[in-house]
């Protein structure tokens, strides 16, 4: 009996926290405020975004809470390696060991959030798979890592007969020969760009986006002597837009805003993204967003107007291949590459995210509660699944059913109730606040009983009472937005908990809530002046450069 009980109670449980998973907009992403038609808004000057000045040096440390940030992504395996390891230095150049497994999928939410913003949702914008290496022959001054063979090498370096200069000749010949580790994906773009011209009917604009592993030359000397360098990995997000010259710097400047608002709207303190004008050593002029860790900013994504050089330079024979139509004109188009790091990025997610706040349990040494309050869209884990007193088997047996039907449902569970060390609940929520899970859900005795579980915000630290086997269905006014998986690009979130309170005031709160939760940024002044800006009225959309 207790054990069909058990069984009904977590089919109930399910019933409600899925109620309104749905896409309320019919599966159409979250807009950017900038429009899905045309361009909307003026687009503004660089000159009238945040200024910022270039990076400044500073301490090795940041300070006591970035040793705490550290120290908590070391502990919940965000980061992988020892403390040595993860120095500010390896973090930002990519040479540390590696991800954890709640690192993994946190950079996989950001990744699956770019793709969504920038591809899923644009008629213009296509997919690209380029190889993790380039052929041809070494340029000079290409700082590239070259692919050569360990026994090739060998066989060269033992061959006793050859002579000085044969030795060196042999050497260059195979470094030219070989092909190099790619820096960035610009060039795999470049190559395909003639097979997706042909594929639009030469219509421009457009764009190719990948996402991928790129690598990149690392000098340390405290690593390895003789200047030897160490090779850096970083996962890059990006897209390549061929346009006319005659509105590239238009989108380029619509590029700009719209990935500073897409850095921003994921942000706890969105003024801690902003943008300034660069220029590189051949004076070519561009952008760059930054994010202002606790010893200074750093880049995370750069935004170049390329001209038309370098498709000539990649093929310098057929340039009538490379005509794309604007309007009625035949062009070569300028090439815009907007370049972001995905690694860097999540770095300034943890630390954007990072709060030291005052802990309700005084009786601790510890008076601070760490707490890791990433963005629902990004946060690796959604709901933790616990046991409280109870029948451990009955109780699991709940939470199992539980968790099958939360997964099914594209929301990520930890299983907490397959721990077998038992601990109390203040340690439970410290932890579950360090790997920034949402809610956590706790499955007693009484839920066999009654249909009662606890649920446990990590934003208010709240506890609810939630009745899973009476009231009617909740629809979206008796719904509080949680979160889904990555997959989800309403972001309104279907985790849904019942509105304890069934009276007219309570659905008042209820709607007030939603709307503060769901359709307005945060109530901080940089989201209140991007708002206003975005309310100005929209130009006439340039012609051949609409917006998809």
């Amino acid at each position: 009996m207790r054990s069909s009980t058990a069984v009904r109670a977590g089919q109930n449980v399910c019933r409600c926290l899925l109620s309104g998973f749905s896409r309320v907009d019919g599966g159409q992403p979250e807009q950017l405020m900038e429009g899905s038609g045309s361009f909307v808004g003026p687009l503004r000057s660089h000159a009238e975004l945040p200024p910022v000045s270039e990076p400044r040096e500073g301490p090795e440390s940041g300070g006591e809470e970035s040793e705490a940030l550290v120290e908590i992504c070391q502990k919940r395996r965000f980061l992988s390696g020892t403390k040595r390891q993860l120095s500010r230095d390896s973090l930002l150049s990519g040479c540390h060991p590696g991800l954890g497994p709640l690192g993994i999928e946190l950079r996989k939410n950001l990744a699956a959030e770019w793709w969504s913003s920038v591809v899923v949702f644009r008629e213009q914008v296509f997919p690209v798979d380029a190889l993790h290496h380039e052929p041809g022959p070494s340029l000079p001054g290409d700082s590239a890592f070259r692919l050569v063979s360990a026994e090739t090498l060998r066989e060269i370096l033992q061959d006793k007969e050859l002579s000085k200069e044969q030795l060196g000749a042999f050497l260059e010949n195979l470094l030219k020969t070989s092909g190099k580790l790619r820096e960035n994906l610009l060039h795999g773009a470049l190559q395909h760009y003639v097979n997706y011209l042909d594929l639009i009917n030469k219509r421009l604009p457009f764009g190719l986006a990948q996402v991928g592993v790129c690598f990149h030359p690392v000098s340390d000397t405290k690593q390895t002597s003789d200047g030897v360098k160490r090779i850096g990995e970083k996962t890059e997000a990006s897209l390549v837009w061929f346009t006319s010259a005659r509105t590239a710097s238009q989108w380029l400047d619509f590029w700009l805003r719209h990935r500073l608002l897409w850095w921003r709207k994921f942000a706890v303190s969105p003024s801690n993204f902003s943008s300034s004008d660069c220029q590189d050593e051949a004076g070519q002029k561009g952008n760059k967003l930054y994010y202002n860790f606790p010893w200074g900013k750093e880049p995370i994504e750069t935004l170049w107007n390329l001209g038309d050089h370098e498709l000539l330079h990649m093929y310098p024979e057929n340039v009538a291949q490379l005509h794309g139509r604007d309007g009625r004109k035949n062009v070569v188009p300028s090439v815009l590459s907007i370049n972001g790091d995905l690694d860097r990025g999540m770095l300034a997610y943890l630390y954007d995210s990072f709060q030291l706040t005052e802990n309700s349990f005084t009786r601790k040494k510890d008076l601070h509660r760490k707490v890791l309050k990433l963005h629902p869209c990004l946060a690796p884990i959604k709901v933790a699944l616990d046991v409280g007193r109870g029948p451990t088997v009955e109780l699991r047996q709940v939470c199992q059913g539980l968790f099958n039907e939360l997964l099914e449902n594209g929301i990520s569970v930890w299983p907490g109730y397959l721990e077998t060390v038992p601990s109390s609940l203040e340690h439970l929520y410290s932890k579950y606040d360090e790997m920034s899970i949402l809610f956590t859900v706790l499955i007693t005795e009484a839920t066999l009983e009654n249909g009662l579980i606890h649920l446990r915000s990590r934003d208010t630290t709240m506890k609810e009472t939630m009745h899973i086997s009476k009231g009617p269905q909740p629809s979206l006014e008796d719904c509080i937005p949680g979160l889904r998986s990555a997959g989800c690009t309403n972001w309104q979130h279907g985790m849904s908990i019942l509105q304890l309170s069934r009276g007219r005031e309570g659905h008042v709160k209820m709607r007030q809530r939603l709307e503060r939760c769901c359709h307005k940024p945060r109530n901080t002044r940089s989201h209140q002046k991007l708002e206003a800006a975005s309310e100005t009225s929209p130009p006439e959309p340039l012609e051949g450069a609409q917006l998809c």
